[in-house]
């Protein structure tokens, strides 16, 4: 697969862009770094067409052009593609007009969210190499193997798109897919709010009033902090601090300098100043009822029937070669039984195969039970108890 060329111009990639301008289908991945930055770091963008691809380096020439290919009519056939989007979005300020996500599409048609290699043989019997996978994408110069493998990921997606299309049309779910494919595409990205930052921390969701209240302040200033300086957000104050500093809030640099988890290279410069300060206001706050109330829960003579839903919605998945977690995970069926407004399976296909049939269970108009095969169905009920 040697030979492709990497595009490091902007008289290639402008050549690039103008082919890619008459296609309507093309491939796109991108290779990118975040392990130690706030912001992901993109180091390569592949794309093919019919009959071409190319490797364009980011760091050698800048992606704008790029732009135009993205807003354009044309499909970008992407594998697993919410990452993709993010670091594209950076990168060059917009998605794809239209997406495919191979990785969705293969859900509709059997297949349990295969990574892009499962795919590749599932569907074309290819073996792609994975030497490279891990390695340092922003070194330069690459290497041949390097390139190999990021030229793989995007050589036989068109074909892969061409064969997923032809099985969801078969079984008339092309459909289903391109709107999940449509929600991947319009899901928020780019910058996160600081306030909701405190949610990323598994033991600050316990918390409540006053510690809250500083849990809350402390996540924010050091997700603003992180960006600021474009590093991780634990590299400028472990989780660990942050619990500790809400349940017993500092207010002297002393008792700063006690909290576990911090030392100096935590509270270098203003570092200091600035998270007492953001302790302070968080204490002088009013106290504030919580808005994220957790969903209001079941009605207790409902709670029985998500285990016994959630069992036939496997069953149904399996019968359907549909991915379980694409139907109806269990979220999906208590926000349903709950009535949520927004509950997915109240609207769409998804209502018509799990949704409505649900409702009917529920409502005492039909019934589950094993066909004397192992499986579950679900039926008309007889209404007539046999113990």
């Amino acid at each position: 697969m040697g030979g492709h060329e990497v595009i490091s111009s902007r008289e290639t990639l402008d050549a690039v862009v103008s082919r890619l301008s008459t296609e309507p289908v093309y491939a796109l991945d991108t290779e990118f770094h975040r392990e130690r930055t706030y912001f992901p770091k993109l180091a390569l963008v592949q794309v093919a067409w019919r009959g071409g691809l190319a490797l364009i380096d980011p760091l050698a020439v800048d992606m704008s052009p790029l732009t135009a290919v993205l807003k354009g009519d044309a499909i970008a056939v992407v594998h697993a593609a919410d990452q993709d989007l993010e670091v594209l979005e950076l990168a060059c300020g917009t998605v794809p007009t239209r997406l495919f996500d191979t990785q969705i599409a293969a859900g509709f048609v059997g297949m349990s969210s295969p990574s892009l290699a499962t795919l590749y043989e599932r569907a074309l019997g290819i073996r792609v190499p994975k030497a490279d996978r891990l390695s340092d994408w922003l070194a330069r110069p690459l290497s041949d193997t390097q390139i190999d493998y990021a030229a793989s990921d995007v050589a036989h997606l068109l074909d892969v798109h061409d064969k997923l299309v032809v099985q969801l049309e078969e079984r008339g779910r092309l459909a289903w897919a391109e709107a999940e494919c449509e929600q991947v595409r319009l899901r928020a990205r780019g910058a996160r709010d600081p306030n909701e930052a405190w949610r990323r921390i598994k033991e600050a969701r316990q918390l409540k009033g006053r510690a809250h209240a500083v849990v809350q302040a402390v996540a924010a200033w050091r997700e603003l902090r992180a960006a600021d300086l474009d590093v991780p957000p634990r590299y400028v104050m472990p989780d660990l601090a942050v619990v500790t500093i809400a349940q017993r809030p500092p207010r002297t640099a002393a008792e700063l300098h006690k909290v576990r988890g911090l030392d100096d290279r935590h509270l270098r410069g203003r570092q200091s100043d600035e998270l007492l300060a953001a302790v302070a206001e968080a204490l002088e706050r009013p106290a504030e009822r919580r808005e994220d109330q957790p969903p209001r829960d079941l009605d207790r003579e409902l709670r029985p029937a998500v285990g016994l839903v959630a069992a036939w919605v496997s069953q149904l998945a399996r019968n359907l070669e549909i991915d379980a977690a694409l139907l109806a995970t269990r979220a999906d069926l208590e926000g349903l039984l709950r009535g949520d407004e927004d509950a997915r399976l109240a609207e769409g296909w998804r209502a018509e195969i799990v949704g409505e049939p649900v409702r009917r269970l529920v409502d005492g108009e039909a019934a589950l039970a094993f066909n004397g095969k192992g499986e579950l169905v679900l039926e008309e009920r007889s209404h007539r108890p046999i113990a």
